[in-house]
């Protein structure tokens, strides 16, 4: 039986591909750089590559956020604050928030069945504001955030500080489905819940970290969560 459904946010039910591309291109047109498909490209490159270094431990999220403009603009040979691009691109990302396709539909059934819970790695205020004008905050007893909660996914302790906001919790009845293997599901299995990979393009599994299940459809989650 399952309680508890926490769930990633972006590219589980937000379409972050799609917020990224449109953010940074209105960072590089604001700082009178053009934003050409491999520019835009290689800033998702070094985003991605930014972010597993935090999941890894071996950045903090501060230096993640200025870190990704660094390496940007020191390959562009341009001379831009990093500080003044993260402000811009925080406010740009946080006015995009496209969802994955059945993302809505998905927490509208689910919701009254089940407590449900976003789990996030991402910027407060970026994160806030899209849950909010979205119009997902609806359905959501509680967002947590790492910013908040002063540990990054897939520390255990992200998982223990949220568990403990939550009245009576009992992790055999809780589940987190998630995009990334080393940040949802390994923290998952940090944490002792049962675990499930959303994984819409089939991506081969290169890591020892193995989900519970998996689902390549959003769609298919409400009877997964049945039988469980």
């Amino acid at each position: 039986m399952i309680k508890y459904v926490f769930f990633d946010l972006d590219e589980t039910l937000f379409d972050f591909p799609t917020s990224e591309r449109l953010a940074i291109s209105e960072v590089l047109v604001k700082f009178g750089i053009s934003p050409t498909e491999s520019t835009v490209k290689r800033y998702s490159e070094i985003n991605r590559y930014c972010w597993d270094l935090l999941e890894l431990g071996r950045i903090t999220k501060g230096e993640l956020l200025e870190k990704r403009f660094v390496i940007l603009f020191s390959e562009l040979c341009v001379n831009v604050s990093p500080s003044d691009a993260q402000a811009v691109y925080e406010n740009a990302l946080g006015s995009h928030h496209p969802l994955i396709h059945g993302a809505r539909e998905l927490l509208s059934e689910l919701y009254g069945k089940y407590s449900i819970y976003a789990v996030t790695n991402g910027t407060a205020i970026v994160q806030d504001r899209r849950i909010r004008d979205s119009g997902l905050h609806k359905y959501f007893d509680g967002v947590f955030i790492s910013e908040r909660l002063g540990y990054a996914k897939p520390d255990v302790r992200f998982f223990e500080a949220a568990f403990a906001n939550i009245k009576d919790f009992d992790k055999k009845l809780a589940i987190i489905v998630g995009d990334s293997l080393r940040s949802d599901i390994l923290g998952g299995k940090n944490a002792g819940i049962r675990t499930c990979h959303y994984n819409p393009v089939g991506r081969a599994n290169e890591t020892d970290i193995m989900p519970d299940y998996e689902i390549k459809k959003l769609s298919e989650l409400p009877g997964l969560l049945k039988e469980l």
